[in-house]
């Protein structure tokens, strides 16, 4: 059996089916290709799903900014309807706490002032005004629950934050994906599920399509690997590996849900909060339930695993997350045995993504996503879509990088900040911030 297409995409996550969306868009004719049985439930659908404006480079931040208004516009960016309804956007604010470790915000707020992002200095009355159940001891550097100094403050309190109002997160990941599954569907794409690509041909130099594992041989001149934690996995089967300098690995993480203290109604008064002094950030739950995360300190494991095989139970991990956020959160109550998911980040060295080419023509890659991506989906969807269009009409992209001018943001991105064979990026936080 034998099809043919003008593009495959490999994987329908968030980012995957924004590909597929807007590559269908563009008048190809596109098959967006996944191992599991719907969009979006790999690892974005165990996403926190996070909604935010700051990184630590200008054009991720641009990027960023750029995806916010398609968030904040979710059905108008979308243009067509889902039987199960449209996932929701619930901007609630970030506040992102001055730390030393992240230079008290000033680069930060140095490039959201560039790109007119709306932000706000709060002291710290401000936060425990907002936020009356933090306790704004310092506690850094960040331990784990073995250390003997875990739960002795370091001396000081945290004196202020910025606000991010332009912020938030989404309720529903997987949903958020089958949202764009629908939209690309109308739009003329199609979807294939519970399959997986077990071989991509080449033939002088060039993709051919792919090969899946029930023998079905799909053609297509444009492959796009966005398969998320196999993305180094379908890079091999592609040859595509050789000349990047940036690689990317699946790393197993853990996020904790925790029961809000009482009285703090987390539905009128919580907000994502960055927290680099506690190594933690978190997020307001459905039910009055907080989701807390680690921001990757050099205590906590960074484990590098087999896609196909991990251990999916919580661990010590998850309950040392919970606890430094009790460190914040002093009335906080710690089950035993607490709540969350496990599921896994594909990152790249300096954790930035790769939207770029391969040395493999008509091969692609959209990868090293997981963890500060999600946010992003709709504008590397536009990213990537030009991008191909650009490369297949001829531009030498690896020569002299595209430039790629966004939707909503007058700002234009210099795409060799996401290229596969850039050196690491030094400015980059090197966690799940980017």
């Amino acid at each position: 059996m034998s099809e043919t297409y003008d593009a495959i995409v490999i994987g329908a996550g968030v980012i995957g089916a924004a590909i597929g969306l807007e590559l269908a868009r563009s008048g190809r004719r596109v098959l967006n290709v996944d191992r599991l049985p719907a969009a979006g439930y790999g690892s974005t659908g165990n996403s926190c799903a996070i909604i935010r404006v700051h990184y630590s480079t200008l054009d991720g931040t641009a990027l960023a900014y750029d995806s916010y208004f398609d968030w904040k516009g979710w059905a108008d960016y979308l243009g067509a309807p889902d039987e199960r309804g449209l996932a929701e956007f619930r901007d609630c604010g970030c506040l992102v706490m001055k730390t030393e470790q992240n230079g008290r915000l000033t680069r930060i707020v140095d490039t959201v002032s560039r790109l007119n992002i709306p932000f706000e200095e709060w002291d710290a009355d401000r936060i425990r005004t907002a936020l009356p159940i933090y306790d704004l001891k310092r506690y850094w550097p960040a331990r784990r629950m073995d250390d003997p100094a875990f739960a002795t403050p370091a001396g000081g309190q945290l004196d202020g934050g910025v606000y991010f109002p332009t912020a938030g997160y989404v309720n529903d990941p997987q949903l958020a994906s089958h949202n764009l599954q629908r939209a690309a569907e109308a739009a003329g794409g199609r979807f294939l599920f519970n399959r997986t690509v077990v071989a991509i041909p080449v033939a002088n130099g060039r993709v051919q399509g792919v090969e899946l594992d029930d023998g079905t041989r799909v053609a297509a001149p444009v492959v796009v690997n966005v398969a998320g934690p196999h993305s180094g996995k379908v890079n091999a089967l592609a040859g595509a590996e050789r000349d990047m300098t940036i690689t990317t690995r699946p790393i197993r993480q853990e996020v904790v849900h925790v029961d809000a203290p009482d009285g703090f109604d987390v539905a009128r008064s919580g907000m994502v909060v960055s927290d680099s002094d506690i190594a933690c950030y978190v997020r307001p739950e459905t039910g009055n339930h907080i989701l807390v995360g680690s921001e990757d300190p050099e205590c906590d494991p960074r484990e590098v695993v087999d896609p196909d095989g991990f251990d999916r139970n919580l661990s010590e991990q998850a309950i040392t997350q919970a606890y430094r956020f009790a460190q914040r959160v002093p009335s906080l109550t710690v089950a035993s045995r607490p709540k969350g998911v496990v599921d896994l980040y594909d990152v790249s060295d300096d954790w930035i993504p790769i939207y770029d080419r391969s040395c493999v023509d008509g091969f692609f890659m959209a990868i090293g996503t997981s963890g500060n991506q999600f946010k992003n989906a709709p504008g590397a969807g536009r990213l990537m879509a030009r991008l191909i269009e650009h490369v297949e009409n001829g531009g030498d992209h690896d020569a002299r990088a595209m430039p790629f001018h966004l939707k909503h943001v007058e700002h234009t991105v210099d795409t060799a900040t996401f290229s596969r064979r850039r050196r690491v990026n030094p400015d980059s936080s090197f966690s799940v911030l980017g």
